[in-house]
């Protein structure tokens, strides 16, 4: 039966060997490595939040609540292995976990004082939010869950209005520089 199933809304849950867990647990080692390799002041200015409204707090808490809800389907759903979906699936996690990966190298080189505007910042303001949601479309798929792919979109939307906040604190803090920025480079990827 594994490998002729199609997307289901929802997909059964079982505890296996064979399921979501198996992808997310890869990305979140590699995710532990790469931030390890940040000085202090680098994860600082990642988990900066200095500024942020109410609003912001309660959106980022609510995409959050929906990651979460979303880690729990992938633990407890099996891989759809030979689907076309989850050939899909695990095409989309590699490029989200290496684009994670290249996003989180290129903050990390990026001076303190300035935007970071080099790398996948070239082509994106945030790649880094992009890529994790690269990353948890293509275990949605991998484990063939319409729901699990709602859940991320609706994260989504709660993220975008997130950095709708984050920049407003970057035009405060570098002005004219990050506005600049703004003007070249989508919010999202290419064209928005």
């Amino acid at each position: 039966k594994k490998g002729i199933n199609i997307m289901e809304i929802f997909p059964a849950f079982e505890i296996g060997w064979l399921n979501g867990w198996i992808f997310m647990l890869i990305f979140f080692l590699i995710f532990g490595i790469v931030i390890k390799t940040c000085p202090k002041e680098v994860i600082t200015r990642l988990y900066d939040n200095k500024g942020w409204t109410r609003t912001q707090y309660i959106f980022t808490k609510l995409a959050k609540l929906c990651a979460l809800i979303h880690l729990i389907l992938v633990i407890f759903t099996p891989l759809n292995i030979g689907s076309i979906e989850f050939i899909i699936g695990i095409s989309i996690f590699l490029i989200g976990t290496i684009g994670f990966v290249i996003a989180v190298i290129n903050f990390k080189k990026a001076p303190l004082d300035k935007p970071i505007t080099s790398g996948l910042y070239k082509i994106s303001r945030n790649p880094q939010i992009m890529t994790l949601l690269l990353v948890s479309f293509g275990t949605s798929l991998m484990i063939g869950s319409w729901i699990a792919i709602i859940i991320i979109i609706v994260s989504a939307i709660f993220l975008h209005f997130r950095i709708l906040g984050e920049e407003k604190r970057l035009t405060q803090q570098y002005g004219d520089a990050f506005l600049e920025y703004k003007k070249k480079v989508p919010r999202y990827f290419i064209f928005f």
